[in-house]
């Protein structure tokens, strides 16, 4: 499992970050020290320092004298959080528009028919993985590295609630919609328009994270 070049605590904490994303560790769940260092044969050194590391990425919270536990993400949160990733993303979209080209286009499509197809199969998680890389590839075309790590930490936050927002009633029909719509702009290098339709899109995930029933006026469950 050594990678190069990689040290121990940066190891664990992307394991501890696969589990919170993959839902293995839910919000509010304390991660258990000595069962984590057993399980992966490990001290609680390396582990202790990649807490650290997912304390200041905002993935985990730690409690004085109790320890560390997943962050349970508010309703404050995504309000604060979705208007910012809506600017930075629209911006995103803008720029791709910009530079992209043929060859770009075709590896875009090829995200764009997995979401179709997932779509049709009402595949949520398919669907999900194949929105997630759409939305990365868009970003990568920006050429912006600043920008691209300011979306990369904000959707770190994000993710807590994993696909939870394509569940909402009539939201991957919206969705997918959407989509089509952003790569229609791109594929005619008309900016402001991908721009807008990106920004009305990451919109929609927030007004349709509100809307469902699970969302309590404090938190959000996964």
């Amino acid at each position: 499992m050594t990678m190069p070049h990689v040290s121990l605590h940066q190891e664990v904490a992307d394991w501890v970050r696969d589990q919170i994303f993959e839902g293995q560790l839910t919000p509010g769940t304390f991660i258990d020290e000595r069962d984590f260092c057993l399980r992966y044969a490990i001290s609680r050194t390396p582990l202790r320092e990649a807490l650290k590391v997912l304390c200041a990425e905002g993935l985990v919270e730690h409690e004085p004298r109790v320890g560390c536990r997943v962050r349970v993400i508010t309703r404050k949160d995504f309000d604060d959080i979705f208007p910012m990733v809506a600017l930075l993303e629209g911006r995103s979209a803008f720029e791709a528009a910009r530079f992209i080209g043929p060859a770009d286009l075709e590896a875009l499509a090829i995200w764009q028919t997995r979401i179709e197809e997932a779509f049709l199969a009402h595949d949520i998680p398919a669907y999900y993985r194949a929105n997630l890389a759409i939305h990365e590839a868009i970003i990568g075309l920006a050429h912006n590295p600043w920008l691209a790590q300011t979306i990369s930490d904000l959707r770190k936050i994000l993710r807590l609630s994993r696909l939870q927002q394509l569940h909402a009633p009539g939201r991957l029909a919206q969705s997918v919609e959407e989509h089509r719509q952003i790569f229609e702009c791109l594929g005619r290098s008309d900016a402001w328009a991908a721009q807008d339709a990106m920004r009305n899109h990451i919109h929609h995930q927030h007004e349709a994270l509100m809307q469902l029933s699970s969302l309590t006026p404090r938190t959000v469950t996964v």
